[in-house]
């Protein structure tokens, strides 16, 4: 029966046992002459009280029942089901509205076509389009969650988590960061690999980077001496706009004295080495 219906089998089955409380259907098993089991299904139009009799009609003329049993109706249409009602195809694309008459002046000889407003079943899914940023961070997601494999994710679900790792990846942090991001304190039991890995890396994300000023020199070099100058550029006696100043002489004190030091030592040395010969 259940195969028959566009209902369940656990709606079917609710039914009948509905009827069967309200007395309208009554299934009675009985056990035939030669030891077999039998099961009589008796469906009337008005509610019976008491379960019809389990006798089982002989050969020849069929047994309707006992006098006062009520007889079903033939001429009765039975109720059928209605059948649900099939949505009807949406219309996709440009709908052209019919002109409508204009009070006064000509009127126009086409109307200009109007847009139907997109449906439930107009709507497209949005599709993760694959570059060369979602591709590397689809291929970094993939080494860092290789060693767990209660975090193993589709190629459809990959493409979903790619724009939070191109995000760790553009502020500076490797495979490494990821790795002790994702993979470290999980869960006993994890339902579902997506949302965990979507939680970590959106609860995780790292903060954008404060763009530094680029590092200043100390010093620069002249382009054609290198001697030493306050800005990048050449020197005042490479530019022809002075003499360039040497300082010479003011060690010659201290090497007079330096040297006479070395001397004294050297002489102590060999005196020192003459004396225990």
């Amino acid at each position: 029966m259940a195969d028959s219906c566009v209902e369940g089998r656990s709606a079917v089955a609710k039914a009948l046992r509905e009827l069967t409380a309200a007395g309208y259907y009554w299934v009675v098993k009985h056990q035939g002459a030669d030891g077999r089991w039998y099961s009589a299904v008796h469906v009337y139009d008005m509610p019976q009280q008491v379960a019809p009799a389990a006798d089982v009609p002989g050969s020849g003329r069929p047994d309707s029942g006992g006098p006062g049993t009520p007889l079903k109706n033939l001429e009765k249409e039975p109720t059928l089901p209605v059948p649900p009602l099939e949505p009807e195809p949406a219309e996709e694309g440009p709908v052209e509205a019919e002109p409508a008459p204009a009070e006064s002046g000509p009127s126009p000889t086409e109307a200009e076509p109007v847009l139907a407003e997109p449906g439930p079943t107009t709507r497209r899914r949005a599709v993760v389009r694959s570059d060369d940023r979602t591709d590397e961070a689809v291929s970094v997601l993939f080494r860092v969650i290789r060693p767990e494999p209660r975090l193993r994710l589709g190629r459809a679900e990959a493409l979903r988590l790619a724009p939070l790792v191109a995000g760790w990846l553009e502020r500076g942090s490797s495979p490494a960061d990821l790795s002790l991001a994702l993979l470290q304190c999980l869960p006993a039991t994890i339902h579902s690999a997506f949302g965990v890995l979507r939680h970590r890396l959106t609860r995780k994300m790292p903060p954008v980077p404060e763009a530094r000023p680029p590092a200043v020199a100390r010093y620069a070099e002249c382009d054609r001496c290198h001697d030493p100058v306050p800005r990048p550029g050449i020197c005042r006696a490479c530019a022809g706009l002075g003499a360039r100043q040497v300082a010479v002489g003011t060690g010659e004190a201290a090497t007079r004295r330096g040297a006479a030091l070395v001397r004294a030592a050297m002489r102590s040395a060999s005196g020192a080495a003459a004396a225990t010969g």
